[in-house]
């Protein structure tokens, strides 16, 4: 993250996942990858997930009304509730807007 997301809204997704249904739920998250990146207001996405089944994804877009968009975008819907019945043990969303951002990178 670099100073470019300043004004950018992050909407922070934690959660702790089932063991059920590994291949599914890859499948899903690749296509909901593709689908948010073609909305319009969208500016990106990093996630990770531990052994644990504990994981975090954040993605960015240009305003809370992108944002707002892509959360009530049908298939996106369609696949919140399939995580709910099958590859979440719970989860947590927090939307926020970021004030300024740093990065580095070793040479």
């Amino acid at each position: 993250m670099s100073g470019e997301r300043t004004g950018q809204v992050a909407v922070i997704f934690t959660s702790v996942r089932t063991a059920q249904d590994d291949s599914g739920y890859g499948a899903a998250a690749e296509a909901m990858e593709r689908l948010a990146a073609a909305q319009p207001g969208y500016r990106g996405f990093i996630a990770a997930r531990g052994a644990d089944g504990q994981g975090i994804a954040v993605s960015y877009w240009t305003d809370e009304a992108a944002a707002a968009a892509w959360r009530d975008h049908p298939e996106h819907a369609r696949i919140r509730a399939e995580g709910r019945a099958k590859w979440y043990r719970s989860y947590e969303l927090a939307v926020t807007t970021v004030m300024r951002g740093y990065s580095w990178t070793k040479a």
